[in-house]
């Protein structure tokens, strides 16, 4: 019995609970809510159906959210863009990108019109199973359709081009988008920097970094890694130095990731006391040399390592190496 003056649940309150559980991947827990809900007499509604849809494709049960699927339209409920949108997006996410296909065009034989999240989902999929050729086709559709563009659509495409290995058409892209007075995020600032390295447009590369703070964005340590690691690789050393020095003067700190990426462009370019250098600003910082870090030292300095000559130039803490490489040149 409820007490008196108090009121019973309303769906936004299961709603919530359930939301809660599928972010964490209790969709069991949720899916045990929408049982209480309807054993009570309440009706849940799309919004519930879509929670849960997400939280199996979350946890990557897309047979379960198929089935919700199919469970919603048997109670009756119309599935909208946005449940098509979470179960494409299942099925991209999951490497299915044939099914995230099959249901957008469901989805458009239904009358329904696709939304810029939905596009963006299916962009994503198709470039992420390097499916470059029907990407660019879906994103002239989109253009063509008079969907709106968003910053996440702009950044899906750019980074699809260049990890499929046609930065110069990101490039072109890009250039079209800011004669257009679009305004890009940081994210596609670093995704484009990157471009012009791979092309080998460094001083376009160093000229858009050199703009981030006139376009009123702030470099990440994603930016400051992309341009040292680029500096180092050209033998830019001292430049990419003050690039450092230039970043922690700025307030952005380096973290773990950053300083081993450096320590192992470094050793590739066989600048070994830099590369000490930076390994004490790990041990500073009390952070770790990564598995892959230790592996290529252990390479390059013990027992017929090209380095192994020079393995006083490390910091002492890591001239253990110096044993491993008598030990193994002792068992040759």
């Amino acid at each position: 019995m409820m007490k008196k003056g108090m009121l019973p649940p309303d769906i936004m309150f299961f709603s919530s609970i359930m939301q809660n559980l599928c972010t964490e991947g209790r969709v069991i827990e949720a899916r045990n809510i929408l049982d209480l809900m309807v054993h009570i007499g309440m009706r849940p509604d799309v919004p519930i159906f879509n929670l849960l849809i997400g939280g199996y494709c979350l946890v990557c049960k897309m047979k379960n959210a198929t089935k919700m699927f199919d469970d919603m339209v048997s109670y009756g409920l119309e599935p909208s863009n946005i449940t098509y949108g979470i179960l494409i997006n299942g099925y991209c996410k999951n490497r299915r990108i044939d099914d995230g296909l099959i249901l957008f065009k469901e989805m458009l034989r239904k009358g329904l019109k696709p939304t810029t999240f939905n596009y963006n989902v299916i962009l994503d999929g198709l470039f992420l199973a390097g499916r470059t050729v029907a990407a660019k086709e879906k994103f002239n559709e989109m253009v063509e359709s008079g969907v709106s563009m968003c910053i996440s659509t702009y950044s899906i495409v750019l980074c699809g081009l260049c990890r499929n290995n046609c930065s110069g058409e990101a490039i072109t892209l890009f250039q079209k988008l800011s004669a257009m007075d679009v305004k890009f995020n940081i994210r596609i600032v670093n995704i484009m920097i990157d471009a012009f390295f791979r092309v080998q447009r460094k001083q376009e590369a160093k000229d858009l970094f050199a703009a981030i703070t006139a376009n009123g964005l702030v470099a990440n340590v994603f930016t400051y890694s992309l341009m040292m690691t680029n500096l180092i690789k050209e033998g830019s050393v001292e430049e990419a130095d003050t690039l450092f020095l230039s970043m922690e003067m700025s307030g952005c700190t380096s973290n773990s990731w950053m300083l081993n990426l450096i320590i192992r462009r470094l050793l590739e370019k066989g600048e070994i006391v830099k590369a000490g250098c930076y390994m004490s600003k790990v041990d500073a910082k009390s952070y770790s040399l990564e598995a892959k870090t230790v592996s290529f030292l252990i390479s390059l300095f013990s027992g017929k390592g090209k380095y192994r000559e020079h393995i006083r130039l490390l910091p002492t803490k890591y001239q253990f190496l110096e044993e491993a490489a008598t030990v193994e040149w002792f068992a040759t």
